[in-house]
């Protein structure tokens, strides 16, 4: 296959697996938002036994296989762009299954946010691909992503309790884009650990096996944590997720594997201003779309012309003198009739 062939087929399968992550998001959304969708204890085990949760399950398995495929037959730097069209996608599939429209201020959030990432995804990543952790350093990013994961999953249960729906959705979208952008640096990893490529050495069978458990964990909670984010909608944390997946494996890179932004000092600033950029494309996401359900208040009581309705106290034997008295007579009661014989 030559190299035009090749481009082209990059592009469709990049646009298959946006098509995919976007699909499986709004499944997820709707999912979220159903009436029926349990929350607190026994909310895992209905998600699990939910056939709309499997099937967006499957679409994103579909989307990172195609995503996978086309990073085969096309370069990372047009791939890793194309997959930023997972938001475009989304947001009409969105406003369609809600039979609404997608507001001015949403199309302008999708269009910085989408700004952004390109902005950053094109000044992120290796020139020259192959490098991965060691077995070492993996267990260290793991043990550290799990801490930063709980601190933001206990941040975003605050802000929901206080800040609303969408400010506590943020942060679970922030916690399903590391655990994902880690489960990533890992599954490369796991691939140098299969080819025996490993750097510090060869791996036993119980270290590989424990890295494709991580990475299965990983993955799942970037699913889940996701799942729990698109309560408050699903634009802002769509972005956020996004948004934190790339800037999770740009620290891994810079921070272990040597790597720096491309163009020096430059690609720092340009790094910078792509993420004021997407920043200011997450906060119209975030005003821009309907408001999310909360659940209503029990009704009060209807108020009469004057004030509420009140019901009278059924007449005792006092009030029932009163009331003689300011009759100007006496009350006798009625006997029973007798019961004919």
């Amino acid at each position: 296959m030559n190299a035009a062939a090749g481009t082209v087929l990059a592009v469709l399968l990049s646009l298959v697996s946006a098509a995919g992550y976007a699909l499986a998001a709004v499944a997820q959304a709707r999912l979220a938002a159903a009436p029926s969708t349990p929350s607190g204890r026994g909310a895992l085990r209905a998600l699990l036994a939910r056939g709309q949760w499997w099937s967006a399950v499957g679409l994103n398995a579909a989307g990172a296989l195609a995503h996978v495929a086309a990073l085969h037959y096309g370069p990372l730097t047009l791939v890793q762009p194309l997959g930023a069209l997972t938001l475009v996608a989304a947001l009409p599939l969105a406003a369609y299954t809600a039979r609404r429209r997608v507001t001015r201020t949403e199309w302008r959030g999708a269009l910085w946010t989408l700004a952004g990432l390109v902005g950053l995804v094109a000044v992120t990543g290796p020139a020259a691909p192959g490098e991965s952790l060691t077995l070492a350093e993996a267990l260290v990013v793991a043990g550290a992503t799990a801490l930063l994961i709980a601190a933001l999953a206990g941040g975003g249960r605050a802000g929901r309790e206080g800040g609303g729906v969408r400010a506590g959705g943020l942060g679970h979208a922030t916690a399903s884009g590391i655990a994902s952008g880690v489960a990533s640096a890992l599954t490369q990893t796991l691939t140098a650990a299969l080819a025996l490529s490993l750097p510090g050495g060869r791996p036993t069978w119980w270290q590989t096996a424990l890295l494709a458990v991580l990475i299965s964990t990983f993955a799942m909670g970037g699913l889940l944590l996701s799942q729990t984010a698109y309560r408050g909608g699903l634009a802002a944390p769509l972005a956020v997720v996004n948004l934190s997946n790339p800037a999770a494996a740009a620290v891994i890179g810079v921070a272990l594997l040597g790597e720096t932004f491309r163009a020096g000092a430059w690609g720092w600033l340009a790094a910078a201003a792509a993420a004021l950029v997407a920043a200011r494309g997450v906060v119209l996401l975030t005003t821009g779309g309907p408001t999310p359900p909360h659940p209503e208040p029990e009704a009060a009581p209807e108020a009469g012309p004057t004030g509420p309705l009140t019901v009278p106290p059924p007449l005792g034997e006092p009030a029932l003198s009163n009331l003689a008295e300011a009759l100007g007579g006496t009350l006798t009661p009625v006997r029973e009739a007798e019961p004919a014989r």
